[in-house]
């Protein structure tokens, strides 16, 4: 539907009568065709190029073009790099003049893959595959690009992982490729690594390296996995060793222990053994102090009985009480013999008289030994 044709299907207005006015000059059919032609024309040509890049695999055609999201956009014009830089999302540039490349600033992991290097004894290796994840940072792309291109990372990731495997490798040797400090190749790399971009390209950041197994000989890779069983056999029999002594060691404490208490046991039962006979020797001091006591009390009662006995005595002792029990004595005597002396001893009172002055001297005597 061209111009003239919408014209006429518009309504009408009701008639008037018009001011008379000058009347511009009537538009042709050919000339509205040809510019709606021209716009096509336009519209067409720029879809062309827009989509060129997609079609053709090459962006130098492109006005409207997209970075994706982690990357940025940089921009060469002539051979020159632009120090525009874009963010993630839909750009134009000047297609034929402008060349554009996606460049990633998030983390990344390049794989580096069959790294052959010898070893200090001679000994040919590969690494299969080294991975180094890494990042290129935003601030530093510019930097980076103009120094070292948009292929940085086959300058500071591939290429010195080559030289630096093959530096490692040929200052030590299998054993210790592969065994002794195969361990510690990963931090070596990455102090490698990181060191030489922190001094020539500080925009490249390098987080880790992981390092595989390497690839030895068949015949030496047998030998050190007899070697290694070997190894677990000699681990294995030092462990047994540990184990044995372990069963040792917990028998013989178990044994120590056994007679630590059964000492403890007897060293209880012969204290407690004497403290009943220091318990009976105490009971059997104090029987004896009470049954001394008690002697000493019947003794001191026994010695004052006698003294007040000869006491008494002592004061019964005179002539007249003595004439007195002798008569007393012989009257009592049931047996009487008769003969010319028996009279005359108990009659003759000479006799008795001479007996009791006898008596009573000794007795004074003994009295002034006790007064002096």
């Amino acid at each position: 539907m061209n111009h003239e044709q919408e014209q006429q299907q518009l309504p009408r207005p009701p008639a008037t009568t018009p001011t008379p006015t000058p009347s511009p000059a009537p538009v042709t059919s050919g000339e509205s065709s040809s510019g709606l032609a021209v716009f096509m024309l336009f519209i067409g040509v720029f879809a062309v190029i827009a989509m060129s890049s997609t079609l053709s695999g090459s962006n130098s055609l492109a006005i409207l073009h997209q970075v994706p999201e982690g990357h940025v956009g940089v921009y060469w014009r002539g051979g020159a790099l632009l120090k525009t830089i874009t963010d993630p999302g839909f750009h134009v540039k000047m297609p034929l003049i402008t060349q554009y490349e996606p460049v990633q600033v998030t983390i990344q992991t390049d794989q580096v893959r069959d790294i052959p290097c010898g070893t200090k004894g001679g000994v040919m290796i590969t690494f299969e595959k080294i991975e180094v994840v890494n990042r290129l940072r935003k601030d530093y792309v510019h930097e980076t690009l103009l120094n070292y291109g948009v292929n940085y990372d086959n300058t500071w990731i591939y290429d010195k992982i080559h030289h630096e495997i093959n530096q490692f490798c040929s200052s030590h040797t299998l054993q210790d490729v592969y065994i002794d400090v195969f361990d510690q190749i990963d931090e070596k790399m990455k102090d490698a690594l990181q060191g030489d971009c922190t001094r020539y390209a500080p925009g490249i950041e390098i987080i880790s390296v992981r390092v595989t197994k390497p690839t030895i000989p068949e015949s030496i890779r047998r030998n050190f996995v007899q070697m290694e069983e070997e190894r677990t056999k000699v681990l294995i029999a030092i462990e047994r060793q540990r184990v044995v002594e372990k069963e040792s060691e917990t028998t013989k404490k178990m044994a120590i222990s056994e007679a630590e208490k059964n000492a403890g046991v007897s060293k209880i039962l012969m204290e407690q053994k004497l403290m009943e006979k220091e318990s009976a020797r105490k009971q059997q001091e104090i029987e004896n102090r009470m049954y001394l006591a008690r002697e000493k009390s019947l003794a001191d009662a026994d010695f004052y009985r006698v003294i007040k006995e000869a006491e008494a005595n002592k004061l019964k002792l005179t002539p007249q009480f003595l004439e007195l029990r002798f008569i007393e004595a012989i009257a009592n005597n049931t047996k009487i013999f008769f003969g010319e002396k028996v009279p005359n001893m108990v009659f003759d009172q000479r006799l008795l008289g001479n007996y009791l002055q006898e008596f009573s001297r000794k007795l004074s005597k003994e009295r002034n030994i006790e007064v002096a």
